[in-house]
């Protein structure tokens, strides 16, 4: 039986097939049926659809000739403008094979340097009778504004929990896995709504049936009830508790100090704590970004949050 990832098994083929995007799939329905798309710039958070969007349009437009009518690029690899001269040129140029034109995918079209987007411009402009464009990118602001102009934007949003969660259940569905509740919840809270990761990671938990307990192992990421107790432990003065949490959370769980930093905000948001500590810990993860021990940065944070406790009783 041969090995798939699910990312690609479960890609939606087919504009009704995304997940959410009711807004933009109903311009792309209108663009496919009409025949004639414009070019057209692909712009949100990432995994939230846009990349298989601009695979379902080709494969609406060409039906079975689809591979052979467009090309797919990544811009953050080939950022240069020999490639834009090169082979996004070398494409662009020769007609389309049972269709009206050809379509050039530049995914992370934010990425392309300046140098390169005038390149584009100009290819976009003289090719336009048997060529589009369709540019992925996460910010359309870092697009130059000859191309926007030349181009329909489309808006991406980010995906809800309940969009997330339906579209794992459907995958255990069909994978005879037995997910829990909680578990799809962590999955969601650790990968904030990009769908790709969620799938990847589901993927990464099966063989067993997959427990929140299990999403967090797998993924290195921190439970949420931990770093809360270990958060509340120094907010109540008990420094010396709080730290043997931290050492657990570093050294048995292993996991990442900038990944504990981060979820020490999210316990932060159901907490009151003084506004000194969100600056505090806006420092300790920046010098942990630059190279610092992690452990001293996080130890000196739990310190503080208890000598500030002490210091109001």
């Amino acid at each position: 039986m041969e090995a798939e990832l699910w990312v690609e098994k479960y890609r939606p083929r087919k504009l009704d097939e995304i997940v959410n995007q009711e807004a933009v799939v109903e311009r792309l329905r209108f663009f496919v049926k009409s025949g004639n798309i414009p070019h057209m710039i692909f712009s949100g958070p990432a995994g939230c659809g846009k990349t298989t969007a601009a695979l379902c349009v080709v494969r609406e437009l060409f039906g079975e000739d689809w591979a052979r009518n467009h090309i797919e690029l990544n811009a953050s690899d080939e950022r240069g403008i020999n490639t834009i001269r090169g082979k996004v040129k070398d494409f662009a140029r020769t007609k389309s094979m049972g269709g009206l034109y050809k379509i050039v995918i530049l995914d992370e079209a934010d990425a392309l340097t300046a140098e390169a987007q005038q390149a584009l411009r100009r290819m976009m402009e003289k090719y336009s009778s048997t060529c589009r464009f369709i540019l992925i990118c996460n910010y359309s602001s870092k697009i130059i504004e000859p191309i926007q102009s030349r181009c329909v934007v489309l808006r991406f949003r980010l995906l809800s929990k309940e969009d997330v969660k339906g579209f794992l259940r459907k995958i255990a569905e069909r994978e005879n896995l037995e997910v829990e509740d909680r578990a799809l919840d962590a999955i969601f809270s650790i990968t904030g709504g990009d769908m790709r990761k969620a799938v990847t990671l589901l993927q990464a938990c099966a063989g067993e049936r997959v427990t929140e307990k299990r999403v967090y192992t797998i993924s290195g990421s921190p439970e949420p009830e931990k770093v809360g107790k270990m958060v509340d432990l120094a907010l109540s003065g008990h420094f010396p508790e709080a730290r043997e949490v931290l050492t657990e959370l570093m050294f048995r769980d292993g996991v990442p100090g900038q990944d504990i930093a981060r979820e020490i905000l999210s316990a932060f948001h159901s907490r009151e704590v003084p506004a000194e500590a969100v600056e505090r810990l806006g420092e300790c993860e920046f010098r942990i970004s630059q190279g610092a021990d992690p452990r001293i940065q996080i130890e000196a944070l739990l310190a503080f949050l208890a000598a500030r406790c002490r210091g109001a009783g």
